[in-house]
C-alpha cells in the first residue's frame, strides 16, 4: 500500500513539475497584472507619484468621455465588419479548396501566407496599395472611369473599411485551415447517401456540411470576436487611430490613456469595461451554441 502511494506521489510530482513553469509564468505575467489592473481601475496614478483611491470616479468619467464613446462605437463597427465577413470568406475558401482540384495545396499556402507574414509589412503594403494618389487600386478605379475615388485610410469615412478589409485578408487563411480540418472529418458516406436520395449540392451543404461544422463555426466565431475586440497593432500601423478619431478603438484608447496621458487608473477602467464586454459576448456565444446544437 505504501509502495502504491509512493508511486502515485511520484507520478503527481512529475505531472506538477511539467505544469509548474507554465503556472508560474501565467501567475507572474497574466494573473498578477490582471488583479493589479482591476485594483488600479479604482485608483488614480500617473506612474510616478503616489497611488490615491478614486472610487468610481474613473467609471463615472467614462459616461462623459466623448473619446471613449467614439472608441466603443468604432470597436463595435470593426467587430461587426470583420467577424461575419471573415467567417464567410474562410468557410468559402475551405469548401472550395477541400475539393479535388489541381494545385489546391499551392492555393492553400497562398491564402495562408498573409497570416504568417509580418503585420507591419502587411499594413505598409496595404497602405501603399490604397494610397489616394499613387496606389494601384485608385489608379485602376480612375482608369475604369470612377470620378474622385475614395481616399481610403486617409479618409474619415473609408479609414475603418480599409482596416477591416486588411484584417479580413490577413486572417481568413488561418480560419480557412480550421474549417478545412473540420470538413475533412465529415464522413464522405453522408454525401453519397444524400446524393442517392436526390439531394443537390446546395442541399448537401445546408443539411450536412453546415450542421456538422457547428463546433468549428462557434470556435471560429468566438476567436474572431475576441481578437476583433482586442485589435490594436493593425490600426496602430495603418492609421494611428486617425484620421481624427475615425479608427480609434477601445484598445487604442487604453494605450493613449496609459502611455500618452499617463492616466493608469483611467486606462485600467477602460480595460475592465472591455473585459466585461468581451466576457459577456463570449458567454452569450456559449449559450447560443447550446441552443443551436439542441435545435439541430
Amino acid at each position: 500500500m505504501a509502495g502504491v502511494s509512493r508511486k502515485v506521489l511520484k507520478q503527481n510530482f512529475v505531472a506538477y513539475s511539467f505544469i509548474l513553469p507554465n503556472l508560474l509564468g501565467f501567475t507572474a505575467f497574466t494573473l498578477v497584472p490582471m488583479v493589479f489592473a482591476l485594483a488600479l481601475s479604482f485608483m488614480k496614478w500617473d506612474g510616478a507619484g503616489a497611488i490615491t483611491f478614486a472610487g468610481l470616479k474613473n467609471f463615472a468619467r467614462l459616461l462623459t468621455d466623448e473619446t471613449f464613446k467614439i472608441s466603443a462605437m468604432n470597436t463595435l463597427y470593426y467587430v461587426a465588419g470583420t467577424v461575419p465577413t471573415t467567417l464567410v470568406c474562410s468557410l468559402g475558401l475551405a469548401v472550395l479548396l477541400n475539393r479535388n482540384i489541381k494545385g489546391r495545396n499551392v492555393f492553400r499556402a497562398i491564402f495562408f501566407f498573409p497570416y504568417i507574414a509580418s503585420l507591419v509589412a502587411v499594413a505598409v503594403v496595404w497602405n501603399m496599395m490604397f494610397h489616394p494618389s499613387m496606389g494601384p487600386v485608385n489608379n485602376l478605379l480612375s482608369a475604369l472611369g470612377v470620378q474622385n475615388p475614395p481616399h481610403w485610410s486617409a479618409s474619415v469615412t473609408w479609414a475603418m473599411p480599409t482596416v477591416i478589409m486588411a484584417s479580413i485578408w490577413k486572417n481568413m487563411g488561418y480560419y480557412m485551415i480550421i474549417y478545412l480540418a473540420a470538413l475533412q472529418e465529415i464522413p464522405r458516406e453522408l454525401y453519397e447517401a444524400a446524393r442517392i436520395d436526390g439531394a443537390n449540392p446546395m442541399q448537401c451543404f445546408r443539411l450536412i456540411t453546415l450542421p456538422l461544422l457547428t463546433p468549428a463555426t462557434f470556435f471560429v466565431t468566438m476567436m474572431l470576436t475576441i481578437s476583433a475586440f482586442k485589435v490594436f497593432d493593425l490600426i496602430y500601423v495603418m492609421t494611428g487611430g486617425g484620421p481624427g478619431r475615425a479608427t480609434n478603438v477601445l484598445v487604442f484608447a487604453i494605450y493613449n490613456s496609459a502611455f500618452i496621458e499617463f492616466e493608469y487608473g483611467y486606462s485600467s477602467a477602460i480595460a475592465l469595461v472591455l473585459f466585461v464586454l468581451v466576457l459577456g459576448i463570449t458567454m452569450l456565444q456559449f449559450r447560443a451554441e447550446k441552443k443551436w446544437v439542441s435545435y439541430l
